[in-house]
Parts: C-alpha cells; structure tokens; sequence
C-alpha cells in the first residue's frame, strides 16, 4: 500500500452563508491518479484551488506530506497545476513557455535546457521547440501546459478539467497519453472534471460530489458496479431506477416489490436492509437482455421478466439504445452491442418485446 501523500481532513469554504465545500476529508496516496468528479457547482474546483493554495478553507487541514499547507504560499507548495485554459504565453515559443518556471527559480541554465528537453519528450512534442502556440494544434498546447508543470517536477499535479478544451477524437486519444505520463512519471495526479468517461478511464480511484458533500470514493470499477446511493448510480453512466419496498431479506436471496415495474424484483444476495424498508433497485441498461415476444409465446424465465414495447430507438455504432415501454407507461433504457454488421431480426419501433435480468444484475440503494 502506497503511503498517503495528501491528507484533507474535514475540509470546509464556506462563501458567506453557502458552503461550496462542506466537511470534506479524503486521503490520496503517493503515485496515484485521483479524480473529483461530478456536475457544475458541486465544490470539486473550490477542493483543487484549496489545494494549489488558491483558495484557504474556512475550517479544516490540509497536508502534503505530513506538512500542514495552511500557512505555505502557493509558490512554495510540491504542487503545480495545469489550467482549464492551458494558460500558455502566446509571445512565447514552446521551449520558453516550458522552461518560464524554472527560470522564475533562476535554476542554472545548463539545467533548465536538459529539464525542458526531457519534459518535452515525455510529451511528444520534441522538435517544436521553436514554435509559437498560435502555430499548434489544441491537443499540442495542452502538452505544452503539462510539460511547463511536470518540468518542476512536484510532488502533485492538479489538472483542472484538462481536456475540456479538445474535440471529442483528441479528447479520447489524449486520455490514454495522460494516463501513460502519469505512469511513467509517477507524479501523484488530482484531476476536477465533470465527465464520468474521462475520469472512469484514467483514475486509478474517484471521488464523486455532490452540493459540496463527498459522496462516495471508489476505484471506477466498484462506482460504477455498486454505487452507494441514487446520486451516484445516475450521475455515473447510464440507470434504471426502480422505487420499491424491501419485503424479503434473506442471507441467500431477496425480493423488492416495485409498483413502478409492476411486480417483484429477485434477488440471489442478502441486502442487509430493514425488511418493509424502501429502497431503489438500480439497473444498467446494458444488464438488461431484451427477446422477441411474439403472440402467444411464454416468458423466456420466470422471474426478472418485464413484457414490453420499443417506442423509440437511437443507432450510436457500436450500440443500440432502446427505450421500451412497460405497462405502467414507465419507459425502460436497454442498450444492445452491434456485435454483428447484419441481424437477421433486429428490434423495431412499436414491436412487443420481453425484458429481463440476472438476479444479481440490480444494485440495490438505501438512499
């Protein structure tokens, strides 16, 4: 286990009487790639800016190290960030925008051309040394910003929503290229973004908040497979959410009645709820298994079965999303993999279909 670089214990800013960060405490390790998602206003900039000094909490500590940051200027913390806008100098060629830093500390000139060299190959962007920003594509300016705050070499690297900038190709692309240079620098990375992709691709753990309030921390995997209540499982992807009551708890099986789904939900797992207890049944659409139902035709099992009718379909390539309406008018999102060029009965607007799911494909929330 990797020692614990950063320590924020009960972090809170309050901006007169609203708390943008409210009683925050988190632990990020050394080597780790951390992000703090979730929407606009939801405190996760105010936490950064706390941590690049930017900000001073109204309670609370932060450490870096062991070392209390509260009276350590901005200029004097093992952090460097990388701005939403990149913030590169447009009078300035690459190698001068990388090396403005090491400059400012008036590190030896020797020096800053060896470090501005290495920073630059980490990048990829050697051999544009001379060019000016206005002469570079968005995804190279981008390099340019990180290799200007890995050339510090900190301790911490902020990224505040760092790709926001690039087109959605470059985005994907550049995701993949941070992760590797934060692997093979081993600088610990906090990332703020709002997009559940980009951070379920390259953290190694995320924090999700949520009205200033940290929801849930969790490796992406674990956010996305057992969210910790409703907020979480909406925000992160796409759910089915199924209001309904826990009458069945079992160590080996449970049922929840849902009213909203018209009949029970069977489960092969304890829920460890209070039996009578409400509770929300979050199903991803892509646990979902959709089959013909043709006139006269049995369910295709006996329990976890919805009848149903597609009312609306959307073709996105490498998948299908389908709407499906169910008796009660509720509509239900199923997506299909377009593992084959050619179906030879697709699924078509208006045709009755069944719906069902493994009983161990519903995570079950108590909030």
């Amino acid at each position: 286990m990797a020692k614990t670089l950063i320590s924020i214990q009960n972090i809170t800013k309050r901006f007169g009487n609203f708390a943008a960060v409210d009683d925050v405490s988190l632990e990020i390790a050394e080597g780790e790639f951390f992000a703090l998602l979730g929407p606009s206003g939801c405190g996760k900039t105010t936490l950064l800016r706390m941590l690049a000094g930017l900000e001073m909490p109204t309670e609370g500590q932060i450490l870096i190290d062991g070392q209390d940051m509260s009276r350590v200027p901005p200029n004097k913390r093992p952090v460097n960030m990388v701005f939403q806008s990149y913030a590169v100098f447009p009078h300035m060629s690459v190698k001068a925008n990388v090396g403005y830093g090491l400059r400012i500390d008036k590190v030896a000139k020797d020096e800053i051309e060896a470090r501005v060299r290495e920073a630059l190959a980490l990048v990829k962007l050697d051999g544009l040394e001379e060019r000016k920003p206005d002469q570079l594509s968005g995804g190279q300016r981008q390099r340019v910003a990180l290799a200007r705050a890995l050339v510090k070499r900190p301790r911490v690297l902020l990224l505040d929503e760092p790709l926001s900038a690039l087109d959605a190709k470059l985005r994907e692309a550049m995701r993949s290229e941070l992760a590797q240079i934060q692997e093979k620098v081993g600088v610990t990375f906090v990332m703020v973004t709002h997009d559940q992709d980009e951070a379920l691709a390259m953290a190694t753990r995320c924090g999700v908040m949520h009205r200033g309030v940290l929801q849930q921390v969790a490796a992406p995997s674990d956010l996305y497979e057992y969210p910790n209540n409703r907020f979480v499982a909406d925000f992160i992807g796409s759910v089915n959410l199924f209001e309904g009551t826990l009458t069945i708890d079992e160590p080996d099986h449970a049922m929840i009645e849902s009213e909203e789904l018209g009949g029970p939900i069977h489960l092969d797992h304890g829920v460890t709820g209070a039996t009578g207890a409400t509770v929300w049944a979050a199903l991803r659409p892509e646990k979902i298994a959709m089959a013909h139902r043709d006139e006269g035709a049995a369910a295709p099992q006996e329990t976890n079965v919805v009848p149903g009718v597609v009312r609306h379909l959307s073709y996105l390539g490498n998948e299908t999303l389908y709407e499906v309406e169910i008796a009660c008018g509720r509509r239900i999102k199923v997506t299909r993999s377009n593992v084959a060029r050619y179906e030879e009965r697709g699924f078509s607007g208006g045709e009755p279909v069944w719906l069902s799911w493994h009983p161990r494909a519903p995570a079950v929330l108590l909030s």
